[in-house]
C-alpha cells in the first residue's frame, strides 16, 4: 500500500517537473525545439511507466486480498436460519461434476448432474460460482465492462423503451384548453451474437492434480473474450458482433470536428466537453487511447491549467476536466477522419449476456498431438441505448 501511494505521489512529482519544463521552453509559437522536444518525452515516458507500475501492483495488491482471505467465518449470531439451500449450477455436486467432465473423469453419475447444465450447443455451463469469477475477469481485462451497464437474458431479443422525445407544457387562458403533448417512444433490441475461442491442454497437464485447470481456463478466457468483447463495443459494425460506440449508425454522434486532421487542440476538447448535456457529463468518461493522450498532456485550459491530471490517490483514475479518462488499444489514433476521444456518460451503452458462458471438451481431435483441445463461447450483444448521452470527437477528413 505504502509502496504504490510513494509511486503516485512520485509520479505527480514527475509530471509537475515535466509540466514547468515545457512551460519554460515554450517558444512564442507555442512550440518547442526538437533538442527540448527530446528532453520533455523522456520526462512523459517515466509519467506512463510509473503510471503501469502503479496499475500492476494495484492488480498484485487485489488477488492477494482476494488469495488471503478466510475461508469461513466464527460465529457472531445464533444460526436461527439455515442457509438457503443452493439449486441447479449453483450446488457443490454440478461443480465438481462440471471439472469433473472437463478433466474427462465422468461417470453415470456425473452426467446426471450435468443434465441442468446442458447447453444447445453440445457444452456445459459454468457453475453459477466460477459464473462469476469469469465476469470478474473479464471486467479486469475489458475496460468496457467496468463501465457500462450489463444485464442477463435467457432468451429471445430483450426490446428497450426509449424515450425518443419529450412533450412540453404550455401557458393557456383560464378554462383554456390543454394542448396534446406526447412523449414519443422508440425502442432498441438486444440480440445476441456468439462470441468463442478454443483452448488446447496437453494430456499430462489436465492429468496433473496440481495443475489449476479452473484458474488456467478462466485468465486465458477472459484474456481472449475480453480483448475481443472491448474492440467489439468500440469498433463492432453490427453484424455478427455488437454495434460499437464508434460506428456510423447507432454509434455515438460527432460533438466536435477538429480543424486539423492530426492535432487536436485545447479548445476542441473543452468544446467536446460542453458538447454532452450537463446531466450526462456529471457521470461522464473520456475513453482515448495511449497515442491521444500523450497530445491532450501537453494542453491547457483557458486558466493555464493543463487538461490531464495525474491521479494521486489510490483508486482513483487520471482525469481530463476533471472526469476520469480510461485508455483502450482498440480506440484510433489521431489521424485523418478518425474518431479520436469518447466522453459520455457509458452507463447509457449496455451490454446484454444471454444464458451462461459455456466450455466444450474435445476428446478425439488433438490426440494424436498429446492434446485436449477446449471450446468456450459466450452469447451477448451491446449497443448505445441513447446517443445523446455519449459524444465524440472526430479528426477533419
Amino acid at each position: 500500500m505504502k509502496k504504490i501511494q510513494d509511486l503516485r505521489e512520485k509520479r505527480a512529482t514527475v509530471w509537475e517537473q515535466a509540466k514547468k519544463f515545457l512551460d519554460d521552453h515554450r517558444q512564442e509559437n507555442g512550440l518547442i525545439s526538437p533538442e527540448d522536444t527530446a528532453v520533455y518525452e523522456k520526462m512523459e515516458e517515466e509519467v506512463v511507466s510509473l503510471g503501469k507500475e502503479i496499475e500492476r501492483l494495484e492488480r498484485q495488491e487485489m488477488m492477494d486480498r482476494e488469495l488471503s482471505a478466510p475461508i469461513n467465518r466464527p460465529l457472531t449470531t445464533r444460526p436461527e436460519k439455515m442457509e438457503e439451500e443452493k439449486t441447479g449450477r449453483a450446488t457443490d455436486e454440478y461443480r465438481t461434476a462440471f471439472w469433473g467432465a472437463m478433466r474427462n473423469r465422468a461417470n453415470h453419475t456425473v452426467q446426471n448432474a450435468l443434465r441442468i447444465g446442458e447447453d444447445s450447443d453440445g457444452g456445459y455451463l459454468v457453475p453459477d460460482e466460477y459464473e462469476a469469477q469469469l465476469v470478474q475477469a473479464l471486467e479486469e481485462v475489458n475496460v468496457m465492462r467496468k463501465l457500462c451497464h450489463v444485464i442477463s437474458t435467457s432468451y429471445g431479443d430483450r426490446k428497450i423503451p426509449v424515450v425518443a422525445s419529450h412533450g412540453s407544457a404550455s401557458w393557456m387562458d383560464e378554462a383554456g384548453p390543454f394542448e396534446e403533448e406526447d412523449d414519443k417512444f422508440d425502442q432498441v433490441s438486444l440480440s445476441a451474437y456468439k462470441l468463442g475461442t478454443m483452448l488446447k491442454i496437453s494430456d499430462e497437464l489436465l492429468h496433473d492434480a496440481f495443475f489449476n485447470l479452473e484458474g488456467y481456463v478462466s485468465t486465458e478466457f477472459a484474456r481472449r473474450i475480453g480483448a475481443a468483447e472491448e474492440e467489439a463495443f468500440l469498433l463492432g459494425n453490427g453484424s455478427s458482433k455488437p454495434t460499437g460506440l464508434l460506428h456510423s449508425s447507432g454509434g455515438a454522434d460527432v460533438g466536435v470536428t477538429t480543424a486539423g486532421a492530426t492535432s487536436i487542440t485545447m479548445e476542441e476538447v473543452i468544446d467536446l466537453f460542453f458538447s454532452l448535456r450537463a446531466p450526462y457529463r456529471k457521470n461522464a468518461t473520456f475513453i482515448v487511447n495511449d497515442a491521444t493522450v500523450k497530445a491532450i498532456r501537453k494542453l491547457k485550459d483557458g486558466q493555464g491549467q493543463y487538461l490531464w491530471q495525474p491521479s494521486i490517490t489510490q483508486g482513483t483514475p487520471d482525469t481530463i476536466l476533471n472526469r476520469p479518462v480510461v485508455t483502450s488499444q482498440y480506440m484510433p489514433t489521431i489521424a485523418s477522419g478518425e474518431k479520436t476521444i469518447i466522453f459520455g456518460d457509458l452507463s447509457y451503452y449496455w451490454i446484454a449476456d444471454r444464458q451462461g458462458r459455456t466450455f466444450k471438451r474435445l476428446n478425439e481431435l488433438y490426440a494424436a498431438n498429446g492434446q485436449v483441445g477446449f471450446l468456450a463461447w459466450q452469447r451477448l450483444d451491446a449497443k448505445l441505448i441513447l446517443t445523446e448521452a455519449v459524444k465524440v470527437l472526430q479528426q477533419k477528413a
